[in-house]
């Protein structure tokens, strides 16, 4: 059984998003910063494992160098040409999408009402913006400075929105 994994945000080889990026500063280099995603990419996702990329991906052809059946769900900054992504990612989606019937796919956040709602939502886009928390009983944010540029499986986001949630069990 493969696992499921979730990232965003990686901006593979886009220099000028790597100059405009506060987080990106750990890095000397936007290669440094690809080459390193790459390798904690690999080092968690195995060959049959499937990988959902929230958004912003980068240059379609890195994908190749990268374990898993990828799936990407397209961002503000995915805008090469369709086969270029089909080349490398199994499927392509141009909007959110429900996963596991709870949890909705999608580059932006969207808003979750209450802990009443019967989804969640899982998004990237925001980067290391403090006006987001990376977790809530409702959402989780998958970019990849926020995850340590390594893809995050669906069982550790479960375990930490389950933290999070026990934490509101008052109200």
């Amino acid at each position: 059984m493969p696992n499921i994994f979730f990232i965003a945000d990686t901006h593979f080889g886009e220099e000028e998003i790597f100059r405009m990026s506060r987080e990106n500063y750990r890095f000397r280099t936007c290669e440094i910063k690809d080459r390193i995603l790459v390798e904690n990419w690999n080092r968690v996702v195995q060959p049959d494992d499937i990988v959902y990329v929230l958004g912003d991906f980068g240059e379609p052809s890195v994908a190749k160098d990268l374990n898993g059946n990828k799936r990407l769900i397209k961002g503000n900054h995915d805008t090469y040409k369709e086969e270029d992504y089909l080349t490398y990612f199994r499927r392509t989606y141009d909007t959110k999408i429900l996963y596991n019937d709870f949890f909705v796919l999608s580059h932006e956040p969207i808003f979750i009402p209450d802990f009443h709602s019967p989804f969640a939502n899982l998004f990237g886009h925001v980067h290391n913006n403090p006006i987001y928390k990376t977790v809530s009983p409702r959402s989780y944010c998958v970019s990849a400075c926020r995850i340590n540029y390594t893809p995050i499986s669906y069982e550790e986001i479960l375990k930490e929105m389950r933290r999070e949630e026990k934490q509101y069990e008052f109200i």
